[in-house]
């Protein structure tokens, strides 16, 4: 399997309740994110959220979509959501939220592996994109 660590980085002008409420509506990333082609909720739970699963598909300038499940492990309100991700790709995502006062400051950590025996061929190819990939909007 192929390991991949992703950075993202958003400076959001926008209060943080707002932001957070953006990023716990996953049923709306479609609409606003590029990339994000359906979310379903497969698992809603518990009253604040943790054990909840949603199946992503995400469709990127290459030409296949990953589908994944991600479960909600631990949320800290207005500060952090953590979730485990199983199907074509596996590992942990990390959302930090950060109020600067003038804007909010979001960081996503995803640390997965690719699952598909084709994904894991092209990850060994000499084309193969850096495994510290760091991306900042």
């Amino acid at each position: 399997m192929a390991d991949y660590h992703f950075e993202t980085i958003w400076d959001i002008p926008a209060p943080l309740p707002d932001v957070w409420q953006a990023i716990l509506e996953t049923d709306a990333w479609p609409s606003w994110w590029k990339g994000v082609q359906s979310v379903v909720v497969l698992t809603p739970g518990d009253e604040n959220g943790i054990g909840a699963q949603r199946r992503f598909v995400w469709r990127s300038k290459l030409p296949y979509t990953l589908a994944f499940d991600m479960e909600v492990t631990r949320i800290e309100p207005m500060s952090r959501i953590e979730g485990r991700a199983s199907g074509e790709l596996e590992g942990t995502g990390v959302w930090r939220f950060e109020d600067t006062g003038d804007h909010v400051r979001v960081q996503y950590d995803w640390d997965v592996r690719t699952t598909r025996w084709w994904m894991n061929l092209l990850a060994r190819s000499p084309a193969r994109c850096s495994p510290g990939i760091t991306t900042t909007s």
